[in-house]
Formats: C-alpha cells, structure tokens, sequence
C-alpha cells in the first residue's frame, strides 16, 4: 500500500503525461527492432514491462529526442519505481537523472518533483520497502541534482532511524576515506558532494544511531567532522581495534 502522498503524486504525473509520445523516434537499430521503438511514437499504448526497463535505463544517445522519450515513459516508470517493479534501481543511471526535467513547462516539472519528494517519503517510512533505502536515496538525490532535500526528510522516527541505520552502513564506508559512496552522480562535483554528506551525517545522524543501538555506527558518523588526517589519527581507532 502506498501512502496518500505517493498515490496522489502517481495520479497527477497520470494525468499530467497522459497521451504523451515521440512522434519521431527511431530509437537505435542495432538496439532496438523497430516494432519496439514503434512503441515510443505511439501514445495511449501499454509498453511491456522489460521495454520500459531497458529504454529508462538507456543512454541518451540512442535516442533522438530523450527527453520526449522519458515523458512517453513516465507513467508506467513511475508506477513501476512505486511498487518495486522497475528492475535497475541503484543499478544503472536513470533517464529521469539525465534530462533537465526541471526546463520542462512548470505544471509537468511540479508533478516530476512532487512524485520524486512522494516516493522518498513513502520509502522512509516504510519497515520493508521494495528497494534498499540507500538505492532510492542515491536515485531521488540524483534526480533533483540536490542532496539537501533529501537529507531534510530524514525524521525522528523508529522506521525512518532504522532507514538511516543501512544508509550509514552503505555510506560510512566511503565516507570514511573522504570518497564518494554513489556510483551515478554525473555532475562532476562529488567533492561537493562528499563534504555535504560528511557534515550532515556528522551533525545529525549520531543521535539516531545511537537510538537504534548502533554506538559504533554513530562514532564513526561523528568523526567525518574532523579533517583527514586527524579523523584517523583519532583514539576511537585504537579501542576499536582493542575490542575486535
């Protein structure tokens, strides 16, 4: 069951895209038969669940419009993230995550943002969502271009919190060494994007860890707020090492 918010979001990217398609698409033959790309230019029509898959997890260029393809897409894309269906997620660089869906007309880039906003939330507070936490964190961070609105939804939760407990888990690794833990941030500024992930965790997830049990987990958070050298040159290091 997804929540209201998510239903909502669904219904309107329904009614937003509704008809939508690539009159002009030829698509990649080497890629694709024609009867599959014949799909893109044809509105109204149910595309197979596996042609979805593998068109939104295509790269632009097999395409001659991408972004006219991705809102061909977009509803039965969103409905498969929703409920699990869409194999690929935290697999593979999303389309959504490769066209500026932001210069799209204002009421088609509203629905993409609330749905994106939607799913993230209905992920967060799920116990047992279709997708790792991570996974759907990386994707919607990516979507948006932003890390900031993502990391705002974290709430003090006990479902949220044990959310947080894997991403620290998917995260802290990397993290650790100052490297970055996506593998599909395209815009070239994972420096950035490291620092900012740092200082969040360092400032707002130890509480939360500790709430679920996870003292280790939380020291470790808080130790991305110290610089390289110094993170590594701490005493946690050494108990650590003691208690293993």
């Amino acid at each position: 069951m997804t929540s209201k918010a998510l239903a909502a979001a669904l219904a309107d990217i329904d009614t937003v895209f509704n008809g939508f398609a690539s009159p002009t698409e030829s698509g990649c033959e080497r890629c694709y038969l024609p009867e599959e790309t014949a799909y893109l230019r044809t509105p109204y029509t149910r595309v197979p669940a596996d042609l979805v898959r593998r068109f939104v997890f295509e790269s632009p260029g097999h395409f001659e419009d991408h972004a006219a393809v991705m809102r061909r897409l977009l509803p039965q894309t969103a409905h498969a993230m929703a409920d699990g269906s869409l194999d690929g997620v935290g697999w593979g660089a999303h389309g959504l995550s490769l066209v500026d869906w932001r210069a799209w007309p204002s009421e088609q880039a509203a629905a993409v943002e609330a749905f994106v906003h939607a799913w993230w939330d209905d992920t967060l507070t799920t116990p047992e969502p279709p997708y790792s936490v991570h996974e759907v964190f990386e994707t919607c961070a990516t979507f948006l271009g932003d890390l900031t609105p993502v990391l705002d939804r974290f709430r003090t939760q006990p479902v949220v919190e044990a959310h947080l407990v894997s991403c620290a888990r998917a995260w802290l690794y990397d993290l650790i060494t100052d490297d970055s833990p996506f593998h599909w941030w395209y815009r070239g500024d994972d420096g950035a994007l490291v620092t900012a992930l740092q200082s969040w965790l360092a400032a707002h997830a130890p509480v939360g860890l500790r709430a679920q049990g996870e003292p280790d987990l939380a020291k470790k958070a808080e130790l991305l707020a110290l610089p390289y050298d110094e993170r590594w040159d701490h005493p946690y290091w050494t108990s650590a090492s003691a208690t293993n």
